[in-house]
């Protein structure tokens, strides 16, 4: 009876897989996309592309496995995004495998930008025998519509070999995120985590507006619509927490990963790196195991000039764990908590300044720094969790990063 059932498994598997040849495929929408590459083209056959429309951004994520190398220099198997926007859809697939990156693709919108994000799923090649679906759940986003959650019990999710495109209306400016939400535990401890972004309006308006006495030039960035230069600042940089477990990563390579209740994480990171790799201004080297290309591209080292003012986006996307990360020698002006301005009904900022920040898992911070009375040099941000400062059993490294402020 066991053969038999082992053989109708078979049969039935193998049947699955021819349909979803049949019925899949990668598909893409992006509204004045000519060539099949989610990049709206604004020229057509050298005349203007009269499908083209400024206020229409694109991306095409690709979901899959991967390998990333942690600060120790111990390689671990991953699940996660990669990037293929600009790549043909017939070439996605090659593309995207053994493609995971961690953190995922860093996604920047202004408001009022119409957003068509497609998603494939090119299937886990290390393990043939899974076939998770996956979607691409906006932490704190409010949708266009219940069906782009990502939340498997009321919307689409991805199977293999098949695209979804998602659309979004970007209203709210803030700090966001992004993960997997099929399975949520497991593909989030297995790093398909990223950063999405909404910037202002007010970024755009002319010059010389008044702000109830703040004057706004050309360039000029705010974290919110503040209507009085409260949120301005000079740079951005994000700064993503998460956590891995070893021991379930190892395991997801060969069988179903160690129960959740299990999970006890060894490796703290920001963005995806420990230190010092953290402060590594480039992609990291690819990892064996890999399709070759760079999975860890996004570094956490913080620079400035003496007197600008930085924005960090700060969030906590570990599925284990609060995080406290603190600074030397710097205060932190906290302006927005999860994707909302800190102001009353009544109008006034709530603005508070800190040196230590707490964010539990699925929260955010919109931080800024000012550097006006630094002293040119190296500071630090790090975890107060003194245990994720190591890369597990190897000491000084985990949730560190360097800010430096360089002579104006």
């Amino acid at each position: 009876m066991g053969h038999r059932s082992f053989l109708y498994t078979a049969v039935i598997m193998a049947l699955l897989a021819q349909t979803a040849v049949a019925y899949a495929g990668v598909a893409i929408q992006c509204p004045g996309d000519a060539d099949n590459d989610a990049v709206p083209d604004s020229v057509l056959n050298g005349a203007p592309n009269p499908a083209y429309d400024p206020g229409v951004k694109c991306r095409h994520l690709a979901a899959g496995d991967g390998f990333v190398t942690m600060a120790d220099g111990r390689p671990l198997y991953t699940f996660g995004f990669s990037d293929v926007t600009g790549v043909n859809a017939d070439g996605v697939m090659g593309t995207g495998m053994l493609g995971a990156n961690f953190s995922a693709p860093t996604i920047f919108v202004d408001e009022n930008d119409r957003f068509y994000l497609t998603l494939t799923n090119v299937g886990m090649s290390m393990r043939p025998d899974l076939f998770d679906a996956h979607s691409v759940h906006w932490h704190g986003f409010a949708e266009a519509a219940p069906v782009f959650d990502g939340v498997p019990e009321a919307s689409l999710t991805v199977n293999m070999g098949a695209s979804l495109t998602y659309f979004y209306k970007a209203l709210d400016p803030g700090t966001y995120m992004y993960h997997c939400h099929v399975e949520a535990t497991e593909h989030m401890q297995m790093g398909m985590l990223g950063n999405f972004y909404v910037r202002p309006a007010q970024n755009k308006l002319p010059a010389g507006t008044n702000l109830n006495g703040f004057t706004h030039r050309s360039g000029n960035k705010y974290v919110y619509n503040d209507n009085d230069g409260t949120t301005y600042y000079d740079v951005e940089y994000p700064l993503q927490i998460s956590s891995f477990d070893s021991a379930f990563h190892e395991a997801s390579v060969n069988v179903q990963p160690l129960p959740f209740a299990l999970m006890q994480d060894d490796y703290g990171m920001l963005n995806g790196r420990g230190y010092p790799d953290t402060v590594n201004p480039g992609e990291l080297p690819p990892t064996e195991g890999g399709n070759g290309s760079p999975s860890q591209k996004i570094s956490s080292l913080v620079t400035a000039k003496q007197g600008q003012k930085v924005l960090l986006r700060i969030s906590n996307l570990s599925v284990t764990r609060f995080f406290t990360v603190a600074t030397t020698g710097l205060s932190m002006k906290v302006v927005g908590k999860d994707a909302r301005q800190l102001r009353s009904p009544s109008g006034e900022n709530l603005y508070y300044d800190t040196n230590t920040l707490t964010l539990g898992g699925g929260e955010s911070a919109d931080v800024i720094v000012n550097t006006a009375g630094a002293a040119p040099g190296t500071y630090f941000l790090y975890t107060t969790n003194m245990q994720f400062l190591g890369n597990n059993d190897e000491d000084f490294g985990g949730i560190m990063t360097e800010i430096v402020v360089n002579p104006a």
